[in-house]
């Protein structure tokens, strides 16, 4: 077999890049059947089965080759970086157990996911019949908030805002407004809250609820 064809049938088969088992015993078989060349050095006598090995290898190796560079060239891009999702802001609104029948408690629940850089709470008390205000308390520093109490014709409305430069964790954080009311079970389905908060990447949510209870 001289260069040229041998040269040849390496670049077919690294084309073809298929290992395709009939084909490279159909070329191993090609190599086996023709004459070696004839120089005018006398060389060693090569034997059938050492050609055959030899044509056996230069197939699989182009072939491995093959593989290897259709490989590279068809890998995709690097995925790109996934965008972190918006933090995840949730509330709840429920009336403290130790509420009685002349005061109560009403908890604003609030959950994030990432640090606040900015929220506020606002707490509304509806005037269902002697309703005032007996105080508020919250499970972060009272340093880090600014706290208003105010009375408008229909409810008693709570306020906690974030001071500035101030930061909430993640984690769940409990603001409570404290009041008393007209003797007797009270209908806490006209108060309400709502929830703003900026995350540290400027996401901004909004959360409003009410404290129907759950049926």
């Amino acid at each position: 077999m001289d260069d040229a064809l041998l040269r040849r049938q390496l670049r077919e088969a690294a084309d073809a890049h298929r290992p395709d088992r009939a084909r490279i015993l159909a070329r191993v078989e090609r190599g086996m059947a023709e004459p070696p060349p004839v120089t005018a050095r006398r060389r060693r006598p090569t034997s059938r089965w050492a050609r055959t090995v030899a044509v056996a290898c230069a197939v699989a190796g182009v072939l491995t080759l093959g593989a290897v560079t259709a490989t590279v060239l068809h890998r995709g891009p690097a995925p790109a970086a996934t965008a972190s999702a918006p933090h995840a802001l949730r509330a709840v609104g429920t009336i403290d157990p130790g509420s009685n029948r002349w005061w109560a408690q009403s908890n604003v629940t609030v959950t994030a996911s990432a640090p606040l850089s900015s929220l506020v709470v606002e707490l509304r008390i509806a005037r269902t019949g002697g309703i005032a205000s007996t105080g508020h308390w919250r499970t972060r520093p009272a340093q880090d908030f600014t706290v208003s109490v105010r009375e408008e014709s229909t409810a008693l409305v709570y306020r906690w805002t974030l001071a500035p430069g101030r930061t909430v964790p993640p984690g769940s954080h409990v603001f409570a407004g404290q009041y008393n009311h007209a003797e007797g079970p009270r209908d806490a389905s006209g108060d309400a809250y709502t929830i703003t908060a900026t995350d540290a990447h400027g996401e901004q949510s909004t959360v409003r609820g009410d404290f129907t209870p759950s049926s």
